[in-house]
């Protein structure tokens, strides 16, 4: 799925997942469903679901004209064991210097992702936020926070290692410590199939097993 949306692009050509993997939050179709979703698909019994998609610039070509990602933006250590330092800044305005092993930006729909995996809350689809989730940070109180995806989100790392991985979705990247990284909402959005039987919150319960009960 992710991607498939790297050729698509600004174009907004809708997209139906078929799962053919594991847990698939995007890819909602069992194999064994193609045949009755295309048919849903051709009697128009469907809705477009639009993603909000978040976009990456620096003051250095990382990912050229695919500087886009569904789910997530990560900045990450690289060489080195030891924890880098990530200051932030929500438009212009001083967030936090996080001490940690690197920090995730997930849109609502990356947000059942990486960022899920380190703590962060899910994020209803139609939400308009971002949240920005620590990783493995080294003061405890420091939690996920979630943010207007109207704000710029600006970073700026140092460490005792001078290279460090950036990631936008699948696609990775290493960096040195000159980098300067903005992240923000891009002006296009992506247009996932929603066949009438699939909706976003019994997507939930099936794929996280939300409340199953051994004792019901």
């Amino acid at each position: 799925m992710l991607e498939s949306i790297t050729h698509i692009g600004k174009s907004e050509i809708p997209v139906l997942g078929i799962n053919t993997g594991r847990l698939g939050f995007l890819a909602t179709i069992s194999k064994e469903d193609t045949e009755k979703a295309l048919q849903n698909l051709l009697e128009g019994a469907y809705t477009l679901d639009k993603r909000a998609v978040l976009k990456l610039v620096s003051n250095k070509d990382i990912f050229g004209p695919l500087n886009f990602g569904l789910n997530d933006f990560s900045l990450m250590k690289k060489d080195s064991s030891a924890m880098i330092t990530i200051h932030t800044y929500i438009d212009g305005e001083f967030l936090n210097s996080y001490w940690a092993d690197g920090i995730i930006v997930a849109t609502p729909t990356g947000s059942t992702g990486y960022s899920l995996s380190c703590g962060g809350p899910l994020i209803f689809p139609r939400s308009g936020n971002f949240v920005i989730t620590p990783v493995s940070p080294h003061n405890l109180t420091v939690r996920p926070i979630v943010v207007s995806d109207s704000s710029e989100i600006t970073f700026q790392v140092e460490g005792r290692s001078k290279r460090f991985l950036v990631s936008l979705d699948s696609r990775m990247s290493s960096v040195d410590s000159t980098i300067k990284l903005v992240v923000k909402k891009a002006d296009f959005k992506v247009h996932l199939v929603q066949l009438e039987s699939n909706q976003y919150f019994k997507t939930l319960r099936q794929k996280l097993n939300w409340g199953l009960d051994i004792r019901n």
